[in-house]
């Protein structure tokens, strides 16, 4: 099973590439789903949260309140550190268990879709790594407007990542998508082909 790294910055179209990929036959194995179930309940993530930060990080229902766990990382980097060195341990160990059931399945290729992927240093478990690419203007309007948030919550959020100059010089593959979506597709198919071609 061959195994091909998507990532790229935040409001960059990951998401909307994923997809595209998972049309095109390959396995996603989508680690902010998987961060999203250990933070459901009583899993090992909502636990680990609970204890750390309290009570007053749920919400009625008892389930975790996400934005008020974002708003606490993104303001305090020790507050960051903590979640990123217990969270990603757990999130790592959940891909890796996919990957191998996806391997026993016989799939030809598995997507690691991680945001974070130079960041964590996961590089290594992909053959390829894909970069889905905006510059930083097109970046920062594109997660004002998603997320309806003012400038400089956008810009704290973007700066708690990698530069994404970084990201598309460390690439294997560097995806445009400051276009439009039949030219960032365009540039996917041909990457697709091209990768299979090679492998």
């Amino acid at each position: 099973m061959k195994i091909l790294g998507l990532t790229g910055g935040i409001a960059s179209g990951k998401s909307t590439v994923s997809r595209h990929l998972q049309g095109l036959g390959a396995a996603i194995i989508d680690t902010d789903r998987i961060a999203y179930e250990l933070a459901m309940p009583h899993r090992p993530l909502w636990e680990a949260y609970l204890e750390h930060f309290g009570a007053g990080v749920l919400l009625p229902d008892g389930t975790l309140d996400r934005k008020a766990v974002g708003q606490r990382v993104f303001r305090d980097a020790l507050e960051r550190r903590w979640v990123d060195d217990t969270s990603h341990p757990m999130i790592r160990r959940a891909a890796e268990d996919q990957l191998e059931k996806c391997k026993g399945l016989g799939t030809s290729v598995a997507v690691l879709d991680v945001p974070l992927l130079f960041e964590v240093g996961w590089e290594s478990l992909a053959e390829s790594v894909w970069v889905v690419y905006v510059p930083p203007d097109i970046q920062l309007s594109r997660l004002m407007l998603r997320d309806e948030c003012d400038e400089i919550s956008a810009r704290n959020r973007i700066h708690s990542q990698w530069d994404m100059e970084e990201k598309r010089r460390r690439a294997d593959v560097v995806i445009d998508n400051s276009g439009t979506w039949k030219e960032t597709e365009k540039q996917v198919n041909d990457a697709w082909k091209r990768w299979n071609r090679e492998r």
